[in-house]
């Protein structure tokens, strides 16, 4: 049985994981040439301080945005790792 109200909020749901999917991306790209020159320049893979700017930047943005500041902070924080794991592979390959 066919539902097209629930269908056209699935498709615009499909369309915005299809936009997250694309935007991390570019992100992950960023990040990696942020982890080649902190290879190169003998810089740590992570920077606490600027993570936790981010963090703090990104929950007052989520809480504008009226988004769980609780689940913004998760969800940055596991990108973060998972960058940082990516800087540590980059200056453990140089």
């Amino acid at each position: 049985m066919s539902d097209d109200v629930l269908d056209g909020y699935r498709s615009s749901i499909d369309n915005i994981d299809a936009a997250l999917v694309h935007i991390l991306a570019e992100r992950f790209k960023v990040t990696q040439a942020v982890g080649r020159y902190k290879a190169q320049a003998g810089l740590p893979p992570a920077d606490p301080g600027r993570e936790e700017r981010q963090i703090a930047r990104l929950r007052k943005l989520a809480a504008d945005a009226r988004l769980d500041p609780e689940f913004s902070e998760k969800f940055l924080r596991f990108i973060i790792d998972e960058v940082i794991r990516h800087h540590e592979q980059l200056r453990d390959e140089a």
